[in-house]
């Protein structure tokens, strides 16, 4: 059996086109841990210059959480910015986000992030 094109794994799970969306726009992915957890993420990340990275952590599409980190050596990293809600709208939201270092990309701190699995 080979494996589905993307345009035929999104006509049997639909949510899956922001996934490609998202991918398509520079997104790596690790893969899952255990696919038989019922707790299992998919976590994504889109690694920017200088220290920047955007996260993404799916539990299914109605459980997103995005975030936009500072990472900072010996110090835990920073959150800029934070959205949870339903996949299809973090991943929008995701997308929106002005690049780091750019006038209109947040860069007040509103929380510390977890350690992260690096890619």
């Amino acid at each position: 059996m080979s494996p589905l094109t993307d345009a035929e794994a999104v006509t049997l799970f639909p949510s899956l086109q922001y996934l490609v969306l998202i991918r398509e726009a520079g997104w790596i992915f690790l893969p899952v841990d255990d696919p038989g957890d019922p707790d299992a993420v998919l976590d994504g990340a889109r690694v920017w210059l200088a220290g920047w990275r955007d996260c993404l952590r799916v539990r299914d599409e109605t459980d997103a959480l995005g975030l936009r980190i500072r990472l900072s050596t010996g110090q835990p990293s920073e959150i800029v910015w934070e959205r949870s809600g339903t996949l299809a709208d973090v991943v929008f939201r995701l997308l929106e986000l002005p690049e780091p270092d750019t006038r209109h990309a947040p860069t007040l701190v509103v929380g510390k992030a977890p350690k992260l699995r690096t890619p």
